[in-house]
């Protein structure tokens, strides 16, 4: 299958999935049954930056060119491991296969098992040839190359196991924001979106915040508490309830608004419902702290610019383009380079 046509087929899985017909929204539904996380409003989220910022036809040319992918190359067969949060985490790594023109064997993540086999469904029945280049597998064998994403128990096996064959291993990191108490009401409101899409689960949601020392925390926590109706999902409610009574006994430190609490923290990853903070006295010690972290940072939210990491603008932790991708691990030159 030519270049050309792969991005003819993708064009038309966007269009599909922005006229949302019943069978989509049924496999929605079904996934939100077998994971709560799952709710409508994330995995349309998930669709809608799929449709929208990945499948449109002037997006994929711009991309395939800045590759010079050509139109015909040796097909490899190449693994995929997914992980489970946010919904739809693993296609853009299913995108760039297809889009280099090799064949993905996908082997789905336990809380993620309906939505990328439908998409995949929908393109098969457009253009019944797409079959040839996905396979669902329980068991990963017979591979030309690896991508793989999981926690970190698992991606010290993928490195193991994997290490003799050209691989990719995404482990976690996590998404900081650096604050000065200059932000308006509008930067700390979008600031919500990086806390609570997705109910932080995703590896660019912000798990942690760096405040000066004279911080008032007062205006954030005012601004986002405009997302409190996230407390109606009760898994999130059951998790926030339980935060705030192991800090009650503990007797942690919290400031919190009725849907998050932040408390005092060095570690980037922090609990559902929860926040991190840590203070910096003057720049250059804010230098240090971010730096020493800098291994484990997937990007920074911030109105300012620091150099060697990702930048990114207030309420854009979770959007994403083509060319961007998880840990800034370069899939498609990998893919291209097999």
């Amino acid at each position: 299958m030519k270049l050309t046509q792969r991005i003819e087929i993708l064009t038309y899985l966007g269009k599909q999935i922005e006229l949302k017909d019943e069978q989509l929204l049924a496999v929605q539904e079904y996934s939100k049954h077998k994971n709560s996380w799952f709710t409508l409003e994330n995995t349309n989220l998930a669709l809608q930056q799929i449709a929208s910022n990945f499948l449109q036809k002037e997006k994929l040319e711009a991309w395939a060119k800045q590759y010079e992918l050509p139109e015909s190359s040796p097909i490899k067969d190449i693994g995929i491991i997914m992980k489970s949060n946010p919904p739809l985490v693993g296609f853009h790594d299913l995108l760039s296969v297809f889009m280099s023109g090799h064949r993905a064997k996908i082997k789905l993540a336990e809380d993620d098992k309906f939505l990328i086999p439908h998409l995949i469904k929908i393109m098969t029945e457009g253009f019944p040839e797409v079959s040839e280049y996905f396979s669902v597998v329980e068991r990963m064998n017979g591979f030309d190359g690896i991508i793989a994403s999981g926690n970190q128990k698992s991606i010290k096996t993928f490195e193991t196991y994997f290490s003799k064959f050209p691989n990719i291993i995404k482990k976690n990191k996590y998404g900081i924001a650096v604050l000065d108490g200059n932000e308006s009401k509008e930067d700390l409101s979008n600031l919500g979106k990086d806390f609570f899409n997705y109910f932080g689960l995703s590896s660019r949601s912000i798990s942690k915040i760096y405040v000066p020392y004279d911080y008032n925390f007062v205006p954030l926590l005012e601004a986002t508490h405009e997302y409190n109706e996230i407390v109606l999902t009760n898994k999130y409610k059951n998790n926030f309830d339980f935060n705030y009574t192991l800090h009650l006994l503990n007797n942690v430190d919290y400031k919190a608004n009725g849907c998050i609490m932040i408390i005092e923290n060095e570690a980037l990853q922090s609990r559902i419902a929860t926040l991190h903070y840590e203070m910096y006295k003057n720049e250059s010690q804010l230098n240090e702290l971010i730096d020493k972290q800098k291994e484990d940072t997937q990007h920074i939210v911030s109105n300012n610019v620091f150099t060697n990491f990702k930048n990114t603008k207030f309420g854009e932790a979770n959007t994403l383009s083509l060319s961007e991708y998880e840990n800034g691990i370069d899939v498609m030159e990998f893919l291209k380079n097999l």
